[in-house]
């Protein structure tokens, strides 16, 4: 015994009905592909994080450098011997102690 009806055209209507959500399941299968694929494609071509880091102030202190996560946003990345000279401007950031890694303490 069928649960479907026995009818030809309400069978294409079903039919029809089954294969428009198919088409639509299966684009977005293809589309959730192509996010992970390109989030897969962005972390193997993303740069490394820098070594070190200056933070810049708002005008309510002075910058200063380090390496760790807990900088805030208004930073630019430097190399290590960019570091050593801005060490000698401004202050080490007192958790990371980058001063310590470079040999200027």
């Amino acid at each position: 015994m069928s649960d479907l009806p026995a009818d030809l055209p309400r069978l294409h209507v079903l039919r029809t009905w089954h294969a428009m959500w198919l088409a639509r399941i299966d684009a977005a299968i293809a589309a959730a592909e192509q996010r992970e694929a390109e989030a897969r494609r962005g972390a193997e071509v993303r740069p490394p994080p820098p070594a070190y880091v200056v933070q810049l102030g708002i005008g309510t202190g002075p910058p200063d450098v380090g390496g760790c996560p807990v900088a805030g946003s208004r930073v630019r990345p430097l190399d290590t011997e960019q570091a050593r000279q801005a060490l000698l401007d401004v202050e080490a950031c007192s958790m990371c102690r980058p001063d310590t890694d470079l040999g200027l303490l």
